[in-house]
């Protein structure tokens, strides 16, 4: 460190060479921060005795606390990386304020506001998430109930509402586009593209056989699209051509697809082949549109060149579990935090996240969630227990970590952890163990005064005249 200090006071490492290798190194030491916790508010129903007239003994912790106790499926981050909004498996939506900690406890955080349980609310479990990608004032929340509905974020009202008639399972806008088109990948083999500014569904995109899982909006080129379906293939979409679409990617192709002139340009579509062998349920872009990141229930993530739809044949071993039917929420470190080619890919794998180089596919740290491998939930159907797993997974601003949503009902935060915070928390273990030590002598001290007052009382003789 002092080195770095050195080269970039003599001028020998430019700004953002420095800012890189910074931000490189606190990428690398992300683990999970226990103390950073979720409170949805909802207190823990004990079972009733043999005979049902109240709860029966438990030895539950009262201490358990839940963001959603149904389990939380969703997550969304605001432009400005201070609101986070959760969506529950029992419908439940809530606002958390991140730059707030006085919220009871320092490390704590609570609702800042929530969706009540009214018509306009949400039937059935939330799928996914997205805040507006230029303004904070307003989120996009679908659902297994067949809608997709518009939330203003101060009021938590809905602003729109869109029944497209089937499950939605993801829902995708674009960071960049001045459009507002919304594509939903639902049980219909159709890309829906919903208008929020004339509030219809505009028209639809045909090419998939089955329902479609993924979806993800180029960051680069505002309309060019890519989806991802149960028959096993990606296909790409310039939502301005009449027929939609620029072809699939094909998992057997390394070379690409490079056109007659030498520069992408005029090249023929690619009509046939598959990405994956299975059901392709994760789809992202790296940050500056060179490469598509596909995960299917092949067990197998594959790095796809996006100018020639080539496959990099990266290889990222046998660890991958990936077999839900939902979508499954892939994290590339945006480009300009480690050095060029070196990013890294965030995998949730069940009840860990596997943190890859982006490239070679190579494992390099594996961040275990904590917990029991099946998790008991409640929603207003009653009790069940399922297998607990990462739902979702987001990137919060440069380096500040990430968030996860479990079924378990927790929200986790995944943060860099220096040296200096490490000391840091020992320091303040040490202190706390030394109040607690102080108040334990006190203590003593007062019943030993009571002790010795007794004491001098029973060993007076005490006679009546």
């Amino acid at each position: 460190m002092n080195q770095l200090i050195f080269d970039r006071s003599t001028g020998d490492l430019g700004p953002k060479a420095f800012a890189r290798i910074q931000t490189s190194h606190l990428i690398h030491t992300i683990q999970l921060a226990p103390r950073l916790r979720f409170n949805g508010g909802e207190k823990e129903i004990l079972p009733v005795d043999d005979e049902g007239k109240g709860p029966a003994s438990s030895t539950a912790s009262e201490d358990k606390i839940w963001s959603h106790q149904a389990g939380a499926n969703a997550l969304a981050i605001d432009i400005e990386t201070r609101f986070l909004v959760s969506g529950g498996a029992d419908s439940s939506i809530r606002l958390w304020d991140l730059d707030d900690n006085d919220s009871g406890s320092k490390h704590t955080f609570k609702p800042r506001a929530a969706v009540s349980r009214t018509s306009s609310a949400h039937k059935f479990g939330i799928t996914h998430l997205t805040f507006y990608p230029f303004d904070s004032e307003a989120f996009l929340s679908s659902s297994y109930d067949h809608h997709l509905k518009l939330y203003g974020t101060e009021t938590l009202q809905v602003s729109a509402d869109f029944d497209l008639n089937s499950i939605v399972y993801t829902h995708a806008l674009s960071p960049i586009a001045d459009h507002l088109l919304v594509a939903c990948a639902t049980q219909h083999p159709a890309v829906r593209l919903v208008d929020l500014r004339s509030g219809s569904s505009t028209h639809s995109l045909t090419g998939h056989h089955g329902a479609l899982l993924s979806m993800a909006w180029s960051p680069t080129l505002e309309h060019i699209l890519a989806s991802g379906g149960i028959d096993g293939t990606v296909r790409l979409w310039d939502i301005r051509k009449s027929s939609g679409s620029l072809g699939v990617l094909d998992m057997e192709d390394s070379t690409g697809i490079t056109g007659t002139d030498g520069l992408g340009r005029s090249a023929r579509a690619r009509d046939s082949g598959k990405a994956h062998s299975g059901a392709v349920n994760g789809i992202t872009w790296t940050d500056d549109g060179s490469f598509i990141i596909t995960a299917g229930h092949d067990e197998r993530v594959r790095v796809w060149d996006s100018a020639t739809g080539a496959n990099r044949l990266a290889s990222f071993g046998p660890t991958l579990k990936n077999g839900h039917l939902s979508s499954l929420p892939l994290v590339a470190t945006p480009t300009a935090l480690t050095p060029p080619g070196e990013e890294l890919l965030f995998f949730p794998n069940e009840k860990e996240l596997l943190v890859f180089e982006l490239h070679e596919g190579r494992l390099l740290k594996r961040l275990k969630v904590p917990g029991p491998n099946t998790a008991a939930v409640r929603s207003r159907t009653g009790e069940r227990n399922i297998k607990n797993r990462i739902t979702d997974l987001l990137w919060r601003g440069q380096a500040g970590g990430m968030y996860s949503a479990h079924t378990d009902g927790q929200i986790r935060a995944w943060v860099p952890r220096t040296i200096e915070d490490e000391i840091l928390d020992r320091e303040e273990e040490e202190e706390s163990a030394r109040r607690d030590d102080d108040e334990n002598e006190g203590s003593k001290r007062k019943r030993q005064v009571l002790d010795d007052v007794f004491k001098n009382l029973t060993r007076q003789k005490i006679t009546f005249g």
